[in-house]
C-alpha cells in the first residue's frame, strides 16, 4: 500500500538531494575553518593574478610616460604605494569573501538539517508501518 506522505516527504528529500543539496554536502563536508579559510585562500590567489595583470595592462598603455620617467622615478615611494594599494585590495575582497562563504556555510548547514531531520522523519514512518 503507498503511503501519499511518505510519498510525498521522499519526493521533496530527493529533489533537495539532485538540486543543491550536493553542493550543500560538498560544503558541509568542511570544517568551518577550513572551508572558509581554503576559499579566502582561493580569492586572494585570484585577486593577486588579477592585480598584476591590470598593473601589467596599465604600464604598457602608459608605456611611453614610464619610459620618459623611469629614471626619475623614486621607486621605494612608487612601491609603498603600490604595495599599500594592493594590500588594501586583498584585504577588501578577503573580508567580502570571508562574509559570503560564512552565510554560504551557514545556510548549507541549517539547509542539512532540515534534510536530515525529513530522514529521520521517513525512517520513523517505515518504522510505524512495521
Amino acid at each position: 500500500m503507498i503511503h501519499e506522505e511518505r510519498v510525498i516527504l521522499m519526493t521533496k528529500l530527493q529533489a533537495y538531494e539532485d538540486g543543491s543539496g550536493k553542493k550543500d554536502i560538498a560544503i558541509a563536508s568542511y570544517f568551518r575553518g577550513d572551508y572558509l579559510g581554503s576559499q579566502m585562500l582561493k580569492s586572494v590567489i585570484y585577486v593577486t593574478i588579477a592585480a598584476a595583470l591590470f598593473y601589467a595592462g596599465y604600464i604598457f598603455y602608459n608605456l611611453e610616460n614610464f619610459m620618459k620617467d623611469l629614471y626619475q622615478t623614486d621607486w621605494f615611494e612608487y612601491a609603498r604605494i603600490l604595495l599599500t594599494r594592493y594590500l588594501i585590495l586583498v584585504i577588501g575582497y578577503a573580508l567580502i569573501t570571508y562574509l559570503v562563504y560564512a552565510y554560504r556555510y551557514t545556510k548549507a548547514k541549517k539547509n542539512l538539517k532540515k534534510y536530515y531531520g525529513g530522514l529521520k522523519e521517513l525512517n520513523a514512518m517505515y518504522h510505524e508501518e512495521s
